[in-house]
């Protein structure tokens, strides 16, 4: 009795899948969709193909445009070669292997990562205001936001010194905290929590705004 060897098949040594959601099986249609001679023939079998993309994908139909976005896609499975009566063109190749035009980055970063850049934005706008009692109210203003933003990432605890000194040092000393100002009290149970990113509410949504927590009472 002879044996037989069986030669185990590595996805390594198959040919790219150009995309990967729709699997192997479909990429094994579409060639032999392309294999047919008749191009009625041909057309049909296309929508089968088409049809059976939209089964595997069913989140496609949530798209704008979703069946144009199919029929590309049927395109780009097979290399852009493929002549059949299609309700829409063949896409251009070039179009799909152009690299992505990169997004322009800010040139300068930012000073204080726990302030952020708009703050600095914001300290920015100030040292080109006229000095006035309207001026010195953002100032305020934005001194008491930079010290909450301060205790949600650093410490429990800021003097008021050292924001006005923030203040000061990010606006590379062409903006001066008028004397006199007094940042506004927090009480002693307030506890700050770190922004929580990607974590959905009780409504289900996510949420990442800055979430004040009250300490609880012994």
């Amino acid at each position: 009795m002879s044996e037989e060897t069986i030669k185990l098949e590595y996805n390594t040594e198959r040919e790219t899948l150009r995309i990967t959601e729709y699997g192997r099986n479909v990429l094994k249609m579409v060639e032999h969709l392309r294999e047919i001679p008749d191009k009625a023939k041909r057309s049909e079998q296309a929508k089968a193909v088409v049809k059976t993309m939209e089964l595997l994908n069913p989140s496609v139909k949530s798209q704008e445009d979703w069946e144009h976005k199919l029929w590309d896609q049927l395109y780009i499975i097979a290399e852009f070669d493929l002549d059949i009566d299609s309700p829409y063109p063949c896409p251009v190749k070039e179009e799909f292997e152009t690299s992505p035009v990169p997004l322009p980055m800010k040139g300068s970063k930012i000073k204080a990562s726990h302030y952020g850049r708009n703050i600095e934005t914001i300290i920015e706008l100030l040292c080109n205001e006229p000095e006035s009692e309207m001026k010195t109210a953002m100032i305020r203003s934005l001194a008491n936001y930079m010290r909450t933003q301060y205790l949600i990432w650093n410490k429990d605890s800021v003097a008021d010194e050292t924001i006005f000194a923030d203040i000061e040092k990010l606006s590379d000393y062409r903006l001066k905290v008028p004397e006199g100002i007094f940042l506004k009290g927090i009480s002693q149970d307030a506890t700050f929590a770190r922004p929580t990113l990607g974590i959905k509410n009780a409504s289900g949504s996510k949420g990442n705004k800055f979430r004040y927590k009250k300490a609880k009472k012994k």
